[in-house]
């Protein structure tokens, strides 16, 4: 095995679609990081799990997980709630515009609750499309390979995840870019990774672009790097300190054949800290 680098961040969002938490060390099980995407908003008219690509508001808050294990959502304004609360809801509500409630995972078989909505007109395919927000002339990802599970449901039944359960970025990808677009602030947060990996001087351009179909070993865990990370609009939009900007996709469109990170699947789990190595098997 060779070391391509160390792990410089570990991150949860306990809420899918909203910003999430820092973590010295985290345990990787079959479903990633345990903790992560335990909670959605559902969209009590569609009756439909709702993300970052369609409720963009919610990047505006934080969610985190408390010493006793339960999660924290911080709002805009500065209100901090339980999601347990009884009033979470219509905040969240208020703050989307649209009725909705938050919900925890439920299993599997309860396939319906993960089910997506299909509109009367135009077609489920038509309002994806339009969330990565691609300008005339730039292309769309493949939607072809879509799997027929994800073309009847938001996510995968009994998870909260579009794909897989684990994103990865490594700092030589955000400094690639950050070279082909140095007016903007290539902030990790904006792309939503649970690991973020510092790697070695030997590596520039799209690390995580050249392992795919590889496995990286972090300690006694190994995780099976899948596919890129197709971009869409979620990028731009703002986030606590970070501004709107749409050159980030523009360049990510231009540079990077749309994509930035990679999803990955877990091989054998364990725990992993930051600054554990990182080796490519």
């Amino acid at each position: 095995m060779t070391q391509v680098g160390s792990i410089k961040e570990i991150w949860r969002y306990p809420v899918k679609g909203m910003a999430g938490e820092s973590l010295s060390s985290c345990v990787l099980a079959p479903n990633g990081v345990v903790g992560d995407r335990v909670l959605a908003l559902r969209d009590s008219a569609r009756g439909e799990i709702q993300s970052c690509k369609t409720r963009p508001q919610l990047l505006r808050c934080i969610a985190r997980t408390d010493a006793s294990g339960k999660v924290q959502v911080s709002f805009p304004d500065g209100t901090v709630m339980q999601s347990e609360d009884a009033g979470v809801h219509a905040k969240l509500s208020a703050l989307v515009g649209l009725a909705s409630t938050l919900e925890p995972l439920r299993p599997e078989n309860e396939s319906a609750f993960y089910r997506r909505f299909k509109p009367e007109r135009g077609t489920w395919l038509d309002e994806l499309a339009a969330t990565f927000d691609r300008e005339p002339g730039e292309p769309l990802p493949d939607f072809s390979m879509v799997p027929q599970v994800l073309v009847d449901h938001v996510s995968v039944p009994g998870t909260f995840f579009l794909f897989t359960p684990l994103h990865l970025i490594t700092t030589a990808t955000l400094r690639h870019l950050q070279e082909k677009s140095t007016q903007s602030d290539w902030d990790r947060r904006r792309f939503r990774p649970n690991l973020v990996i510092e790697t070695n001087d030997r590596y520039a351009g799209l690390a995580e672009q050249q392992w795919v179909g590889k496995k990286v070993v972090i300690g006694k865990a190994s995780v099976e790097l899948v596919a890129g990370t197709p971009r869409c609009g979620a990028v731009t939009r703002p986030q606590q300190s970070l501004p709107d900007d749409k050159t980030i996709l523009r360049t990510i469109v231009k540079e990077a054949e749309q994509n930035l990170g990679a999803y990955a699947v877990i091989g054998s789990g364990g725990t992993v800290g930051v600054g554990d190595a990182v080796f490519l098997a």
